[in-house]
């Protein structure tokens, strides 16, 4: 029987913790009337969701070696096609519908190239994050979609308990992902697919079924992100998303899953999405420098990297 690869503990979460801790009070220290009021914070959380969603398909999808970086091109090409929709019909249940198929459609290409056609998921993705990008340009032909309603915005502004429907989804989400991947035969497979994608094969189990569904779901997540974004911004266009995938995967990796697979936890995940949520809110408010943000956040995953190889030597 195929055992989840044995982790180190949760000795990441802890030092994510303590340095998401550390991080609030230091910048509450400069900006006291945001980081240390709970109102603020709520606020300031409407603007994450979208990310945060999508990096629990790319935590899975790196959990067993793989990569997607056209999470932001399937959610342009998902938001024009929400925008066109509504434009024609006005129904806001048909746009979301087909926002969703498209996504699921783009996910499921990406799944296809890679499972069946063997194709590498780097090279893969990397293609389609310029395709669908470029589909949404040339459909769209620059046009700005929006004019959906007050109810639409809803969605991400409407607030339940201080947070949005969007951030009450992504917290079920991780509750519903943390106890498949620890208490289901699902979670023991993907994590043995990143460990020793061979010896599961030869197992019998469905590893090709597995990546693509993986990746068809990942489709609908950059999907369900481009509805929420659209929410927030209460526009559509071929711009959402833009470099969207270079903090997700940076999320992802903060948060201790191993780009090389086999390794991970999505509430690691949640704790990196909120460090670099912080990070980046602090160089806005205090600094007032956008250019400080990837610097920042560069420091941030790379001294991540450091203390995971210190902790491991230790561990042995």
């Amino acid at each position: 029987m195929i055992q989840r690869p044995r982790e180190f503990g949760w000795w990441h979460e802890v030092v994510l913790l303590l340095l998401l801790m550390a991080v609030v009070i230091g910048a509450g220290m400069f900006v006291p009337k945001f980081f240390w009021s709970l109102t603020q914070q709520l606020r300031l959380s409407r603007q994450m969701w979208e990310v945060a969603l999508l990096s629990l398909g790319m935590t899975l999808i790196i959990l067993t070696g793989g990569i997607d970086l056209s999470v932001g091109s399937i959610m342009a090409l998902s938001a024009v096609s929400f925008g066109i929709v509504f434009e024609a019909s006005e129904s806001l249940p048909m746009s979301a519908v087909s926002c969703l198929l498209v996504a699921l459609c783009c996910g499921a290409l990406n799944g296809a190239l890679v499972v069946w056609l063997k194709l590498h998921p780097l090279i893969v993705t990397l293609a389609t994050f310029a395709a669908f990008r470029g589909i949404a340009e040339g459909v769209s032909q620059g046009a700005h979609y929006s004019g959906f309603g007050e109810a639409f915005r809803g969605l991400s502004h409407d607030n339940y308990l201080g947070i949005s429907i969007a951030g009450w989804s992504f917290f079920g989400l991780v509750a519903v992902l943390t106890v498949m991947l620890t208490n289901t035969s699902w979670g023991r497979y993907l994590y043995a697919i990143g460990h020793n994608e061979s010896a599961v094969r030869f197992s019998g189990i469905p590893v090709d079924g597995m990546k693509f569904s993986l990746y068809s779901a990942n489709g609908v997540l950059s999907g369900l992100a481009a509805i929420v974004l659209v929410s927030r911004t209460g526009a559509a266009n071929a711009d959402v998303g833009s470099g969207f995938e270079l903090e997700v995967i940076t999320a992802v990796v903060i948060g201790g899953t191993s780009i090389f697979g086999g390794r991970g936890t999505v509430i690691g995940t949640a704790l990196g999405v909120l460090l670099i949520h912080q990070t980046r809110k602090f160089v806005d408010l205090y600094l007032q420098a956008a250019e400080w943000t990837p610097i920042l956040i560069g420091c941030l995953l790379i001294g991540s990297i450091l203390v995971y190889r210190a902790c491991s030597r230790d561990s042995k």
